[in-house]
């Protein structure tokens, strides 16, 4: 197989199949396909570009080690690959628990800075959002991170989380009203200091 048929006509699978089998190729179409969706749930969960970076490498290493876990027919491999990546996260996080502030604003602190005060606002409004998510307990922190950020359905997370649908659903809605209490008293706080963002 060429290249130009590998990237355009082979399913994940086939690559996987490949990549076990030495196909350097295979393996880089698989890598360019699901790099960035691995290394963003790491850095959600983690807050650390390093870590999301080092988990990103360790998921593709055991993804050819241990291909034969991959099934086809119980989801996505984007999905598996992620399932492996929170298993990754969390033994890291376990490792240099806890997380320093200064790592939790890493994310944060990557944005450009803006010449213009309403571009400036919404980005300050991004950044404190990015903090919040990053304080949120572990549970609530992966289903923000799964549905919200990656965009996998409530059945996609449930899978990923080996828990109900009905689980993802809750622990999202109590996410997200932890998230908007978090902005609200953040929001007074700003009115009673006089300012506003």
């Amino acid at each position: 197989m060429s290249k130009q048929q590998l990237s355009d006509q082979s399913s994940d699978s086939d690559l996987l199949r490949l990549s076990g089998d030495g196909n350097e190729d295979a393996f880089l179409l698989l890598y360019r396909r699901h790099q960035g969706a691995v290394f963003r749930f790491a850095l959600h969960m983690s807050g650390s570009p390093e870590i999301a970076e080092e988990v990103t490498q360790e998921v593709f290493l055991a993804m050819l080690a241990e291909k034969q876990r991959y099934i086809a027919e119980r989801g996505s491999l984007e999905c598996y690959l992620i399932g492996v990546a929170r298993n990754h996260v969390r033994r890291q996080l376990r490792a240099v628990r806890p997380v320093a502030a200064e790592q939790r604003e890493a994310v944060a602190s990557q944005l450009p800075k803006a010449g213009i005060l309403d571009e400036l606002c919404k980005k300050q409004e991004l950044r404190a959002l990015q903090i919040a998510i990053l304080r949120l307990p572990p549970k609530y922190r992966e289903v923000v991170a799964l549905c919200d950020l990656e965009g996998l359905s409530y059945a996609q997370a449930a899978q990923q989380l080996t828990c109900s649908v009905g689980t993802v659903r809750s622990r999202l809605h109590r996410a997200r009203n932890l998230l908007e209490a978090k902005f609200r008293r953040d929001e007074k706080l700003r009115m009673r200091e006089g300012c506003s963002v």
